[in-house]
């Protein structure tokens, strides 16, 4: 795997920002308490995260409808009180801060949810470009949303070399199936998250790979 990138792409959740964890298992609560099921604390956690196929596993053995759970969950969700629970991981400016290159993000999180992250953190203005995955442009691991974001820095498919860093399986395959280098960003352990993730690379932190970037 080179280190010397014409772009960079990340993942948001999980790779650059984290939430507090009382924000997830409140909201998980109260799509519970509409739901009528009382969730446990691992339950809620599984729920958010998703970790190793849980969030499907946890809803079937409550007998839950997924699209009902997703209806509830993102009225729950609130914009600005996410904004104010997520924090920033300390290895995430420190290494951005070495690129000299086009840097964009490609995320799961919704437009509306993502906004104010960025916004609260003072951190919009890191990404030339920033994609939110949907039904239309797609979710990874399909390259579409990964296509997006390179057209709109000027690197797609003209002779550029680029990588996209996340710390979630799909991360790495939408890297891979868009031709790029995927970077895996294990936050947590994989006793903790159910699956060890292949990547080019595997990172605990993003300085562990700022020393190979020589600049």
């Amino acid at each position: 795997m080179t280190t010397d990138y014409d772009f960079w792409l990340f993942d948001l959740d999980g790779t650059l920002v984290d939430i507090e964890p009382a924000y997830p298992r409140k909201v998980m609560g109260a799509v519970g308490d509409r739901l009528g099921v009382e969730f446990t604390d691992r339950e809620r956690d599984a729920l958010w995260y998703g970790f190793g196929g849980t969030r499907s596993r946890t809803l079937a053995e409550r007998g839950v409808d997924q699209q009902e759970f997703w209806r509830l969950f993102h009225e729950e969700e609130d914009p600005v009180a996410r904004a104010e629970a997520t924090y920033l991981y300390d290895d995430a400016e420190a290494f951005l801060a070495t690129l000299d290159t086009p840097v964009g993000l490609v995320t799961h999180c919704q437009q509306y949810l993502t906004e104010p992250v960025l916004d609260h953190l003072d951190i919009a203005d890191w990404f030339e470009t920033v994609v939110c995955c949907d039904d239309d442009i797609g979710w990874k691991p399909d390259p579409k949303p990964v296509e997006l974001a390179m057209r709109e820095l000027g690197v797609w498919y003209n002779g550029h070399s680029g990588v996209l860093a996340g710390d979630n399986p799909s991360d790495i395959g939408a890297a891979w199936n868009a031709g790029l280098d995927g970077v895996h960003v294990g936050r947590r352990s994989p006793a903790e998250t159910g699956r060890c993730v292949r990547g080019d690379r595997r990172v605990a932190t993003l300085l562990d790979l700022a020393s190979s970037q020589g600049r």
